[in-house]
């Protein structure tokens, strides 16, 4: 990303004939223009220009690497000239978002980013099916699950686990499993839609588990309130169950096992949108603030996977 950035300093300096003058077609200190070139010479591992008070002239090697140069300058501007008519028509970022997960770990982060970005207005919509195909109306999407459509782009926020946990009332009242077969005697209750199985892992190894779920809704802060409630055993995102472990509120079951099911959880961008900078501004905040709260057991997840 620096090699482009200074190459394209290095191809206005030399179009433009001075440091100077390029300083100020580009709106920065003559520093800035100054260190450019030197980073690009040092990089290359050989002087591109030589200097003298009044003029600039090019070496051998900076005449070879002038026209790549031009090059990189010229598909900048189309790039610009072609994403302007998205960034006019459009003046909030207008952010889309799974409605549980976003309710979950969006919301709490809004008033963060807002101060931060005070130029950078929200319109922000709690979604209970995401999109079906990639357009105008939106410029960031979370979902669980990479993009699977052309044109889309998506930056991974984490892989927290799903594991099972319980109220200690509950577990004095009715023994915890031993075994995952276990299950199929205690009230379970399943974030998702209706299932009469639970798929488990442990390491490498994979099991299905028959069961008549006692709960089941789409939305798991719905499930981790019953749980918590001692209602049964839920079956959770490890980051909402964290605190009540914590706290000794939750105990987990069957620890050595978790869903196999994993939640993967992407920021998803349009890609004529994803690199402009209310959207790189977006991704990169919720990748610097949600993947800690999602990775600290399940990893950080995967950024900028595409399809």
């Amino acid at each position: 990303m620096w090699l482009a950035s200074e190459m394209a300093v290095f191809a206005r300096v030399v179009d433009l004939g001075s440091f100077t003058a390029a300083a100020r077609a580009l709106s920065v200190p003559k520093v800035a223009i100054s260190r450019a070139v030197r980073g690009l010479e040092k990089r290359l591992g050989r002087p591109l220009l030589t200097r003298t008070t009044r003029r600039i002239a090019l070496t051998d090697a900076g005449r070879a690497l002038l026209p790549y140069c031009r090059r990189i300058v010229v598909e900048t501007e189309a790039a610009r000239i072609a994403m302007a008519p998205l960034a006019m028509n459009r003046t909030n970022l207008r952010v889309l978002a799974d409605s549980a997960y976003g309710r979950l770990l969006l919301s709490p982060l809004l008033p963060r980013f807002l101060e931060r970005f005070p130029d950078i207005p929200l319109e922000v919509e709690m979604l209970a099916e995401v999109p079906a195909s990639p357009g105008e109306e939106w410029d960031v999407l979370i979902q669980n699950g990479a993009p699977q459509l052309d044109g889309l782009v998506g930056t991974s926020l984490g892989t927290p686990p799903v594991i099972l946990c319980a109220t200690p009332a509950y577990l004095r009242v009715h023994a915890a499993p031993i075994q995952p077969a276990g299950l199929a005697e205690h009230a379970v209750l399943v974030p998702g839609i209706a299932v009469n199985q639970l798929r488990l892992q442990r390491g490498n190894q994979q099991i299905q588990v028959p069961l008549l779920p006692r709960l089941v809704v789409n939305d798991p802060a719905v499930i981790h309130a019953a749980t918590a409630a001692g209602t049964g055993i839920g079956v959770l995102p490890e980051f909402l169950c964290r605190q009540g472990l914590a706290m000794g509120k939750l105990e987990r079951v069957l620890p050595e096992w978790s869903a196999a099911n994993v939640l993967d959880l992407y920021a998803v961008s349009d890609l004529r949108r994803a690199s402009t900078q209310a959207v790189i501004s977006l991704v990169e905040f919720l990748v610097a603030n949600m993947v800690p709260v999602l990775g600290q057991t399940g990893g950080a997840g995967r950024r900028d996977s595409a399809t």
